[in-house]
């Protein structure tokens, strides 16, 4: 079945981390996989946005043991073959001030571990590495890929990051570039992977659209970062496989 947790780790905010981690649980259940993604980046709480209606518990109430992580995952409605659970960061202050200490981190590796024994795959929607949780979750995945946007600034705090990664004993297995073609964008000779520039009012999730541009390329990221066989097909392409 491949790797079963893959942990993305932005290179600093902005870099787009959240949306490639969603984009590839929507590829991943195109391809009929189970999958769900954890948010380890309390502080921007990026992935609730993509949960519909009440937000009643979280990862962070996981995390400090108020509630069990069941209550915590809610079904992503996407048009695929497999499902998509969402575990987003939603959380006042208090909590998530708790939910940041050392004991509150090694819950979320246990509870990480629980989760991967459940679905195909566990995503990790990770922040720069600077914190309690992003230590938790970076070394609790089986293989790590650094996220950075295809700019200046990404490429002169990428190196940092990489070095963050070998102090914790959790080297990056990868590096993603995103935001490539945007209005200024530069390459970055170290990624194995880039996705195209993702406008703001692009659907969510863009990868089940087999033709759009962001769709073959996150599944082929997908695939290596993985290690699975997804058989997509893609009208340019035919079957996609690698």
């Amino acid at each position: 079945m491949g790797v079963p947790t893959l942990a993305f780790v932005g290179c600093t905010g902005g870099a787009g981390t959240t949306r490639l981690t969603v984009e590839t649980a929507a590829t991943l259940a195109r391809g009929g996989r189970s999958v769900a993604v954890v948010d380890a980046a309390f502080g921007t709480q990026g992935l609730a946005t993509y949960v519909e209606g009440r937000l009643d518990a979280d990862v962070t109430a996981v995390a400090v043991g108020d509630v069990p992580v069941d209550d915590a995952l809610f079904e992503w409605d996407i048009d695929a073959d497999g499902r998509v659970a969402l575990c987003p960061a939603h959380a006042p202050f208090e909590r998530l001030a708790r939910a940041k200490t050392a004991e509150s981190a090694q819950t979320l590796e246990r509870v990480i571990e629980e989760v991967a024994g459940r679905y195909d795959h566990v995503l990790l929607d990770v922040p720069p590495i600077a914190s309690n949780q992003g230590v938790a979750a970076a070394t609790t995945a089986q293989r790590r890929a650094l996220v950075v946007p295809a700019s200046r600034r990404g490429g002169d705090l990428l190196p940092r990051q990489q070095g963050r990664l070998r102090d914790i004993g959790a080297p990056a297995s990868a590096v993603v570039a995103t935001r490539v073609h945007g209005d200024d964008s530069e390459p970055v000779e170290d990624a194995a992977h880039t996705v195209p520039h993702i406008g703001a009012g692009a659907s969510r999730p863009l990868a089940t659209d087999p033709d759009s541009d962001v769709a073959p390329t996150v599944a082929a990221m997908a695939e290596d970062l993985l290690d699975v066989d997804l058989g997509l097909t893609f009208e340019d392409d035919g079957l996609f496989s690698r």
